[in-house]
């Protein structure tokens, strides 16, 4: 099974690394405050989970998928009934 490796907003080519900094920088501590100050996660917004658990976390590399902060499972099912 392949890992993933989700490091960046994809769709302005900007790095967890990269927001990082720039949160520093400016004091942004929310995802509307960096929104503000640089451009990335507006497009297909998939990394907006990742950029919030980062601004709390500060860890710029993720190895799971997140969905409003949250995990999802991959290649599980339930049932609810």
């Amino acid at each position: 099974m392949s890992r993933i490796c989700v490091d960046r907003c994809v769709c302005f080519d900007r790095s967890f690394d990269d927001l990082l900094r720039v949160a520093d920088a400016t004091g942004a501590t929310t995802l509307e405050a960096l929104q503000e100050e640089t451009d990335f996660g507006l497009a297909c917004r998939i990394c907006n989970p990742y950029v919030r658990r980062m601004l709390r976390t500060r860890e710029t590399t993720f190895s799971e998928l997140l969905v409003d902060d949250g995990l999802v499972s991959i290649g599980r099912s339930r049932s609810r009934g």
